[in-house]
């Protein structure tokens, strides 16, 4: 099966260098590397056409998550449609043989997606949450498993998956004009089809990030205005409410057995700021969109007009 790397790329030639190198030591090669590239003024552009990518560049006001990955896709020449972010770093020569393999072998794995370590630079805090989110142990998930792991069964990543591309075709590619979230949206309409996801394990990337208090709140804010707008997703697998107490205890037990006691409440205010952005966005039609934006880390989606709903008189 032919394979197709896609990365959207936005002033990131730091870390898109280190992750073009690592993929040019692979065990399975990629067909092509195709980068959409939104008007970097660095040397983003220089740096991927250096290492035989080619790039396809939009207008930046032009970018939106599922749409501008829809149309990469479509462009895309793969049996094997692998999406990565510029940000990420392969752990081992293997990561993109591993990632892919369960489609390769599988005819009924529509996608896969693959372990993200907490990188270099992470706080205990970022590396517990990578920890969490990525366990050790790969797995097959079905559209049965939502009754035992809830909204987790579609908890996947397009920083490191691989899709079928036939699969994805089936389903449309990714829904356009979410504020993020199409990943979850793919796998939700993949496992309704009849079609398996995979968490492979062994593919492995170091990749996180070291928000701040702020951050952390507009983050779940963006989580809250993508479950609200995505209710069937919540209504077909459920709510996260237990995952985040399972989220909570277990950080908690991280940092005890590490003797990180100072941490421990820096952790908890997290936690409030978490839940407290999440019910925020939640209930963000009744926000005036100047205020919601604001509390967002996805501005220019507001500033786009990409809301449907009322904006609250504002």
């Amino acid at each position: 099966m032919s394979i197709s790397i896609i990365i959207p790329t936005r002033n990131g030639s730091g870390t898109l260098r280190e992750l073009l190198a690592a993929l040019t030591i692979q065990s399975l090669q990629a067909d092509e590397i195709l980068v959409i590239d939104s008007d970097s003024d660095d040397d983003t552009v220089e740096t991927a056409t250096g290492y035989g990518a080619v790039v396809h560049s939009i207008e930046l006001d032009s970018f939106d998550h599922g749409g501008t990955r829809t149309m990469a896709a479509r462009m895309a020449q793969g049996d094997v449609l692998v999406f990565l972010t510029q940000d990420v770093l392969p752990k081992s020569p293997t990561m993109l043989e591993k990632l892919t393999a369960p489609i390769r072998t599988s005819n009924d794995v529509s996608m896969s997606y693959g372990r993200q370590l907490p990188s270099f630079q992470a706080t205990e805090i970022a590396a517990h949450l990578r920890n969490f989110n990525y366990p050790s142990e790969s797995r097959v998930k079905t559209y049965d498993d939502r009754k035992q792991l809830g909204f987790e069964t579609v908890f996947v990543s397009n920083s490191c998956a691989a899709y079928r591309r036939s699969s994805l075709a089936e389903i449309g590619f990714f829904e356009a004009d979410l504020i993020f979230g199409e990943d979850s949206c793919a796998a939700g309409r993949l496992l309704e089809n009849g079609g398996k996801i995979a968490y492979a394990a062994e593919a492995a990337v170091y990749h996180s990030h070291n928000y701040s208090w702020s951050e952390e709140f507009c983050r779940y804010f963006d989580i809250g205005v993508f479950h609200d707008s995505q209710k069937w997703l919540l209504d077909s697998f459920g709510g996260a409410g237990g995952r985040g107490l399972d989220y909570t205890q277990s950080g908690l037990t991280y940092l005890w057995r590490r003797r990180s006691y100072r941490m421990i409440g820096d952790f908890m205010v997290r936690v409030g700021l978490k839940f407290c952005g999440y019910r925020l966005g939640r209930t963000h039609r009744l926000l005036p969109i100047r205020l919601a934006a604001k509390l967002s880390m996805n501005q220019g989606w507001w500033e786009n007009n990409r809301v449907t709903a009322s904006d609250g008189g504002g």
